[in-house]
């Protein structure tokens, strides 16, 4: 078993959300740990917001910087690592994505998150730039990002035929000044964007294939099969990529 293992088994609000909304990633992440069971990784959570990930894998024995623009969020973010006894190994910076230089040093991080950041940045390629330069050669990137299939879809069978047709054919995948997300992204452009700046695209799968489509009954009350449902979907076309995210896994060269 596993340190990540034994965080999932306990309960309370620092444990990993193994939902079908998030079990995918974990899924990903824990084989990426399991490569160094014994190793403390430094691990950089763009945008990380109040800790979903950051404090179970401080608890897991990691040490974890979460870079956030929102003050409020960090703050939520410290007291959370405080109520899961890992203040200390939970860094909270405030910043942006494409600042990361001024921020952390570079070639100093294992394992570098970026999940629903590339999404609502104004131009993906220079966040992508830094999180290339501050991962160490043969560090791995996570990167979550909106699928453009899923929303086209969505869209659609809400009767939204109009919003429908612009978000297959904008070549951002956006749905003009009222969309919450500049863009979205499909399998290819999403790995073209990795790849350009750098990183080896390990793995790519679906994360909510089919959560966001099941009515809530079905989906709280066979939670447990919706995930390894999602699991079993996640990296076989055509069903990852029409999930409403994609998740990416990627290394810098060592």
């Amino acid at each position: 078993m596993t340190r990540l293992d034994r965080v999932e088994q306990t309960s309370g609000p620092a444990g990993p959300p193994l939902t079908p909304r998030t079990a995918v990633v974990w899924s990903v992440l824990r084989a990426e740990l399991d490569r160094r069971p014994a190793t403390e990784l430094t691990v950089l959570d763009v945008g990380g917001g109040t800790g979903g990930f950051a404090v179970p894998l401080a608890r897991a024995g990691h040490r974890v910087t979460v870079v956030d623009a929102s003050p409020d969020a960090l703050a939520a973010l410290s007291r959370r690592a405080a109520e899961a006894g890992v203040a200390e190994r939970v860094r909270a910076v405030q910043g942006d994505g494409d600042a990361l230089v001024g921020l952390i040093e570079p070639t100093s991080v294992d394992l570098v998150l970026c999940h629903s950041v590339l999404e609502v940045v104004d131009d993906p390629k220079p966040v992508v730039s830094a999180l290339v330069g501050v991962l160490r050669p043969g560090g791995a990137a996570s990167v979550l990002v909106a699928g453009r299939a899923a929303a086209v879809l969505g869209r659609a069978t809400n009767g939204h035929l109009d919003v429908a047709a612009t978000l297959a054919t904008d070549p951002a995948g956006a749905a003009g000044a009222r969309d919450t997300l500049r863009r979205r992204f499909d399998v290819e452009g999403a790995a073209a964007l990795l790849s350009a700046a750098g990183l080896t695209v390990e793995e790519i799968h679906g994360v909510r294939v089919l959560a966001d489509l099941l009515p809530a009954t079905v989906a709280d009350g066979q939670a447990g099969a919706l995930v390894e449902l999602e699991r079993t979907l996640a990296g076989r076309p055509p069903w990852r990529d029409i999930a409403a995210q994609l998740h990416l896994f990627a290394r810098r060269p060592a």
